[in-house]
């Protein structure tokens, strides 16, 4: 009998690690990206080509109405995406994200029987987010516990969070032993509908420097 698993896709980096990860577990993926009102679309078009080269059982896409409620420099054009570090919760947090998503993921949880739902957030090079620290996740879970029947019944689905204590550089290395192409992804905050990355905001610092420390080649198209 298969187990199935719901895998919050970003389209990014992580998520298609961890995709890859659940993937080699034995389960039956169904992806989940949502379209929130972000700065562009590209990463959507990257979830939905990592879901496919990863052969995932089913890939939707939510639509969801972040962007009415601002913000973040990803949700409001008239606050601009950083380019240097900055000290804190930086601009590019979105208020209740991590929080939504899951929320949806619990619910389609319980739609295809899911025993885990995956989600890549990671407590390292986490950029600041208080919404992918241990602490969250301990409490969404609790949570999930007691709000679907799944859960009341005893058997709802875990949250897992294999990324949640790896560096960067450890989780490329672990994708590319996994045989994740990280070709597909995109991480920039501000890529263009291509997909051409900035290489200038947090997150292209993060995975071009994840590269660098793992000694595999950047296979992100950079603009000159």
């Amino acid at each position: 009998m298969s187990k199935n698993a719901v895998v919050l896709l970003s389209g990014g980096l992580d998520s298609a690690t961890c995709l890859a990860m659940a993937t080699s577990q034995g389960y039956q993926c169904h992806t989940l990206a949502f379209d929130y009102g972000q700065r562009h679309r590209a990463e959507l078009h990257a979830a939905e080509r990592v879901s496919k080269a990863m052969n995932a059982s089913t890939h939707r896409v939510i639509q969801l109405g972040l962007r009415e409620i601002g913000g973040s420099a990803l949700t409001d054009d008239a606050i601009d995406v950083p380019e240097s570090e900055s000290e804190g919760i930086p601009v590019t947090y979105v208020p209740a994200r991590n929080t939504v998503f899951l929320a949806l993921a619990l619910g389609l949880s319980e739609v295809v029987d899911a025993e885990a739902i995956y989600i890549g957030v990671n407590a390292v090079d986490y950029s600041g987010y208080p919404d992918c620290r241990p602490e969250f996740i301990d409490a969404f879970q609790g949570m999930a516990n007691v709000a679907t029947r799944a859960g009341t019944e005893g058997h709802g689905p875990k949250i897992l969070t294999p990324l949640m204590t790896m560096s960067k550089a450890e989780i490329i290395q672990h994708g590319v032993e996994l045989g994740v192409d990280y070709g597909l992804t995109v991480s920039c905050y501000q890529a263009t509908d291509q997909g051409i990355a900035c290489g200038k905001c947090d997150s292209c610092r993060l995975r071009h420097k994840g590269f660098v420390d793992a000694g595999v080649k950047d296979p992100t198209p950079y603009i000159k």
